[in-house]
């Protein structure tokens, strides 16, 4: 049964599916919120520093939130966004880390070819 947490409705462990976890990642805007959070931990909707309109932003959070990959609540006047890394380690083991890492290889990799 999914868990709503103060009107952000969010799937219980046992409701996350992978292939709704790889499709929530298979968007580079996705991507780097995902990256962000396992950098940072938890960061609040409105400081992520991407730029878009706040309505594409709010898709891609509740992309990211429905798929379980996202838990979101409330502190304060803020919504704080972390990663669901307990549930998706539990479930799916090692799947987050290795993509994780292979956007930041692509990207160092990247880098290097700018460089050359």
């Amino acid at each position: 049964m999914a868990v709503r947490n103060i009107e952000q409705e969010q799937p219980a462990r046992d409701e996350i599916a992978l292939p709704k976890v790889l499709h929530a990642l298979s968007d580079s805007v996705r991507l780097e919120i995902v990256l962000q959070l396992a950098a940072a931990g938890e960061i609040a909707c409105g400081c992520f520093g991407l730029d878009m309109p706040k309505s594409s932003l709010s898709h891609h959070f509740k992309v990211l939130r429905s798929s379980g990959v996202l838990l979101t609540r409330r502190e304060g006047k803020e919504w704080v966004n972390s990663l669901r890394r307990e549930d998706l380690d539990a479930l799916f083991p090692g799947v987050l880390d290795s993509i994780i890492a292979a956007v930041r290889a692509k990207r160092v990799t990247e880098i290097d070819l700018r460089r050359s």
